[in-house]
């Protein structure tokens, strides 16, 4: 049994690329050692890529008993906590799974979805006017408020003003580019340990199961929002969920997640491409089906993933790449290359939502959230808040680019990658002639 071939490079010099500069680093080792190429990374180990759809399918298809949990992220086990539904092995993964997966499929997703468009609403009245200013925080307050609203319902009390400041105080925390730089020399045991970060982290923790212990305290109330929801779980044994298990699912759900850079990135590409926003904000504004809008998330998401690649640890041997790998191998499906492919989507680096509109996006080719047993289980709700945050926006008001430049790069994020300059525009209201007014109709929530 041997790995593929890759850099000869030390690992540190290895994680410094993959730190700074991980599209033209991976772009590089595909170029030269084929869609099959293996890298050695200081404080994350030796990682197998897999740019080829074959293998992909191969990964996403194997039983998930022979699949183990591998971290891309270094940040994810100090700020999930090992009792996530993402972190989790089996045979304990699935059970919670099934208990988080009621919250984002179903009649709930239609009732959250007016809550989006309520929230940008409310976060567009806050933005200048006529003066440049990044849109990237501006999502970053849009999701994580869509996210307090459906975890914890309505605030009306104010009970949560306390933790959405803490929040956002953990969020800055984690997007500090100088703790990134740190945390890829010195690697998650030195973050996890800093006073920073546990600063940052243990009011919110503390935060949380209080406010789940007077959920409990307090009794069912009949609400239907996700903390109540999982309050109420329960196992086949009918054992609920510990302190340790809410806490760890809670910070999952409330993490600063990849969905802002998501709509940061979309914006960022619209605004880049006048044609296909106008064609858009027609598509908006007539109250059609969301046709176009679903071809220009999708295709985001290709060009932008959210992730650059998804990672499992091999249990078993496994034949991939033309290799016979051995259990214990860190397999890494590459997202970003297989998503550049020219032989799967012709003229890979253009913005071209149509593709999407010609043909469905392939379940090996087209893979932002993953695939498999341990696919996002939040993908169609991610999807739903882009669309549902993307029509109110173009519905209120007319964006510009702060600069006239060919976009934006990408910059890395605590847990996704967003626009380096962190997408600056310029915004102003958007004012509705008499014949939009009569033609304007809400779409369909469910889309």
């Amino acid at each position: 049994m041997s790995l593929a071939p890759g850099p000869r490079m030390p690992s540190a010099l290895q994680a410094l690329g993959w730190a700074k500069r991980p599209y033209p680093f991976m772009k590089r080792c595909r170029e030269r050692y084929g869609d099959t190429f293996t890298l050695r990374i200081l404080h994350s180990g030796t990682w197998v890529f897999l740019c080829d759809p074959v293998d992909v399918k191969r990964v996403f298809t194997t039983p998930a008993a022979e699949l183990g949990v591998e971290l891309a992220n270094p940040l994810l086990l100090p700020v999930l906590g090992p009792r996530s539904v993402m972190l989790l092995e089996e045979p304990e993964h699935m059970p919670r799974r099934r208990l988080m997966l009621p919250p984002f499929h179903g009649r709930r997703m239609g009732t959250d979805a007016e809550m989006m468009a309520e929230v940008t609403r409310s976060e567009i009245g806050r933005w200048p006017v006529g003066e440049p200013f990044e849109l990237w925080p501006r999502m970053q307050r849009i999701t994580q408020e869509v996210i307090v609203r459906s975890v914890f319902g309505r605030d009306e009390a104010g009970r949560l003003g306390p933790l959405r400041e803490l929040l956002h105080r953990l969020t800055a925390t984690l997007n500090d580019p100088g703790r990134l730089s740190m945390l890829a020399a010195l690697g998650p045991g030195w973050f996890a340990r800093s006073g920073r970060f546990r600063a940052a982290m243990e009011p919110v923790e503390a935060a949380l199961l209080e406010e789940v212990d007077r959920r409990r305290r307090a009794g069912p109330n009949g609400h239907k929002d996700i903390v109540s929801i999982l309050i109420d779980a329960r196992y086949e044994d009918d054992s609920p969920l510990s302190d340790r298990d809410m806490r760890d699912e809670l910070m999952t759900l409330l993490t600063d997640g990849p969905t802002s850079s998501s709509l940061a990135w979309v914006f960022e590409r619209l605004l880049r491409h006048p044609e296909k926003l106008e064609r858009l904000r027609e598509e908006v504004l007539a109250g059609e089906e969301d046709t176009y809008m679903d071809a220009v998330v999708k295709e985001t998401l290709r060009l932008c993933p959210p992730v650059p690649v998804v990672v499992r640890r091999l249990l078993e041997p496994l034949e991939l790449g033309g290799h016979e790998l051995p259990a214990g191998t860190t397999v890494a499906p590459c997202v970003y290359l297989i998503h550049r492919r020219e032989d799967v989507y012709p003229q890979p680096r253009r913005f071209l939502p149509e593709r999407f509109l010609e043909q469905a996006p392939g379940t090996y080719t087209w893979i932002p959230f993953g695939g498999g047993t341990r696919r996002c289980l939040a993908a169609s709700y991610a999807e739903l808040e882009m669309k549902r945050v993307l029509r109110t926006v173009l519905s209120e008001v007319d964006l510009r680019p702060a600069e006239e430049d060919a976009g934006e790069h990408s910059r890395r994020s605590a847990i996704s990658f967003s626009p380096d300059k962190r997408g600056r525009v310029v915004a102003r209201p958007r004012r509705r002639t008499q014949s939009e007014e009569e033609r304007w109709r809400p779409s369909p929530i469910y889309s």
